[in-house]
């Protein structure tokens, strides 16, 4: 190990322990993650401005930064599908009314779906407004390698047709999905814990011990995976420092200058659905400002982490102790919301790429028909997109085929997607989150 890469992972541990100082009741967590948000950018620009000449030294401190980020992201995923089985369980459990359990899960859906088509359309509106066109892009040596690479991986899945894919969310081996083997492997998990429950319910309803004796040990378990979030959640500000150090010291400049027309029509896109996302809030009752003071911890990991199906733990807690959703239909919207309708990876990326491309395929953008079978053909797609980094690439090779246009443009954008794809993240979960507040609403007037 170089001396410089001592000495910078010596100022990285001076940090953490400046950040560790304000870990006391009188400073929120909201402020603890912004200081950590901060800092990551602040020791990223540095690293870049210092070393942009020397890679060694870039990567050796970035291989010790991300011990802290990684391991973040990786305890976080660790208690994801225990905290969604355990969660949906206790769902079902806690509604005992089947019919209120199946509007729930309808309505969540339903809202996801829709945002998901307004998404796709502001997306086409803002291509459009920028003049985006593919023309005259050509994708270089390594976009091509690295589009190849995820198109084997996600190959199977693009080929299904929907009711295939409709079929692939549905478990045949629940351990398997527990591990998190497949892209469906939440929704199958849902769906298993929805049947768990269900089971359960039934199986207790001749018997009050024993449906007591149930209800307890759902209880208990909730508990306990509860409290192990709040203990990772505690690690927050720390996993923010790392993680936003490794996006901001390892983006290129010339990638982003290249595309810059792009990252600014998708970042005003993701802008104006989160305007949306505000307005359904306000026309229910909700402050989209004091919304936003609420999950700002959420959005501000899942804008470093790149990760929907990461943010799951996070995303229960803000809605049940910070916006006052139920249990269950937080934990429902949580869960769909990293798989289905995401606003932005689902939504607004493939609707751009679409539109971009139609033009060199001489079909008409703004055509009605175009704009129509697109909005369609992006919310079907929805159904089943990893809620993990890359999801929104997956995304469009699965939309641009289904209109019968080449992917070869999702190559050229690989290059910037980190950096875009904060920000679609930071949407989907909003987007869960906002289904979540809203479903909570309608339960309650309905």
């Amino acid at each position: 190990m170089s001396p410089l890469v001592i000495i910078n992972l010596a100022v990285f541990v001076g940090i953490m322990v400046f950040l560790s100082r304000f870990r006391r009741p009188q400073v929120t967590l909201s402020r603890q993650v912004l200081m950590g948000l901060v800092a990551g950018l602040l020791f990223g620009f540095g690293m870049q401005f210092i070393y942009s000449g020397n890679p060694e030294v870039m990567s050796g401190t970035l291989e010790w930064t991300n011990v802290v980020g990684t391991t973040y992201v990786n305890l976080l995923k660790m208690i994801v599908m225990p905290l969604v089985l355990v969660m949906m369980i206790a769902a079902v459990i806690n509604m005992s009314d089947l019919k209120v359990l199946g509007k729930t899960g309808a309505l969540v859906i339903a809202i996801l779906v829709v945002t998901t088509m307004i998404a796709a359309l502001v997306g086409i509106a803002m291509t459009n407004v920028f003049g985006l066109t593919a023309e005259g892009l050509v994708a270089g040596e390594r976009e091509l390698s690295q589009l190849t690479e995820l198109g084997a991986n996600r190959q199977t899945l693009a080929d299904m047709s929907f009711p295939e894919m409709l079929v692939s969310l549905v478990p045949e081996n629940i351990f398997l999905d527990l591990t998190g083997a497949r892209d469906t492997s939440i929704i199958a998990v849902v769906i298993f814990g929805t049947l768990f429950g269900i089971a359960a319910l039934l199986a207790g309803q001749d018997d009050e011990q024993r449906r007591n004796s149930i209800s307890g040990f759902v209880e208990t378990s909730q508990t306990i995976v509860l409290r192990l979030v709040g203990l990772i959640m505690a690690l927050t500000p720390f996993g923010i420092l790392a993680l936003m150090t490794r996006v901001v010291a390892s983006s290129s400049a010339a990638d982003i200058l290249a595309l810059l027309g792009f990252i600014v029509a998708s970042y005003l896109a993701i802008v104006i659905m989160f305007v949306v996302h505000g307005t359904l809030l306000a026309a229910h009752g909700v402050r989209p400002l004091a919304y936003l003071r609420k999950v700002w911890p959420v959005l501000a990991f899942a804008f470093s982490s790149r990760s929907s199906a990461a943010t799951i733990p996070l995303n229960v807690r803000a809605q049940i102790e910070q916006l006052d959703v139920p249990q269950p239909v937080a934990n429902i919207a949580a869960s769909f919301g990293a798989t289905i309708g995401q606003n932005g990876c689902a939504g607004i990326y493939p609707a751009m790429l679409a539109t971009m491309v139609a033009p060199t395929l001489g079909v008409n953008p703004l055509d009605p028909g175009f704009i129509a079978g697109l909005t369609v053909i992006v919310a079907i797609s929805s159904f089943g997109i990893a809620g993990v980094g890359g999801g929104a690439t997956f995304a469009a090779l699965v939309v641009l085929p289904a209109m019968g246009f080449p992917v070869t443009i999702a190559a050229l954008l690989i290059s910037i997607e980190p950096l875009i794809d904060m920000a679609r993240t930071a949407l989907n979960v909003s987007g869960s989150m906002t289904a979540g507040v809203l479903t909570s609403r309608y339960c309650r007037t309905g």
